[in-house]
């Protein structure tokens, strides 16, 4: 099973303002989206972390990733600069990118970190899934939202949670409508 989710910044205080999370601290975020994740994901399932895992946080990345199930696969964002200097940190991830292409249940995706307004596979029906705009109603927000197959896989429009192809399609459209 693929599973994607971006923008988690474990440890980030600044985010939870930012984002307007429903969470006392950082502690209490990870506490929550750890169990979340866990309780959903198994070992043997691909997780697509779509850049921006952890960021500012007293934290080591791998204090995150030896705790999170799945084989985890890094798209990388703006703000995994640390991350990518943690060689043992970046043992825990079966690939890191910056783009990539992968097929999910038939469906061509393509995974960026940043929005963009055409992708591989654009005309042809495929699926871009990006992070970066957290759940922002920003220009380019306003621009993605005219395309159904641009999903935004932001953690905070997907309940703090990987989530499937078919769960990110239908998160999205509520993100869309509301």
């Amino acid at each position: 099973m693929n599973y994607y989710i971006a923008d988690t910044h474990f440890g980030h205080t600044n985010i939870l303002h930012h984002d307007s999370r429903p969470f006392r601290d950082t502690e209490e975020m990870w506490i929550v989206m750890k169990n979340n994740w866990n309780s959903k994901v198994k070992d043997t399932d691909d997780v697509w972390i779509i850049g921006d895992f952890c960021f500012r946080s007293g934290k080591s990345p791998e204090f995150y990733l030896k705790q999170l199930n799945g084989m985890k696969h890094l798209i990388i964002g703006n703000h995994d600069t640390e991350l990518l200097k943690d060689h043992k940190a970046k043992t825990y991830f079966e690939s890191i990118d910056y783009y990539k292409k992968i097929h999910d249940h038939g469906k061509t995706i393509i995974l960026c970190h940043y929005p963009m307004a055409e992708w591989d596979g654009f005309f042809r029906g495929s699926y871009h899934v990006y992070g970066h705009i957290h759940n922002s109603k920003n220009d380019a927000y306003n621009i993605m939202k005219n395309y159904v197959h641009a999903l935004n896989a932001g953690c905070m429009i997907n309940n703090y949670t990987p989530v499937t192809l078919d769960e990110l399609i239908e998160n999205n459209k509520i993100y869309r409508e509301g």
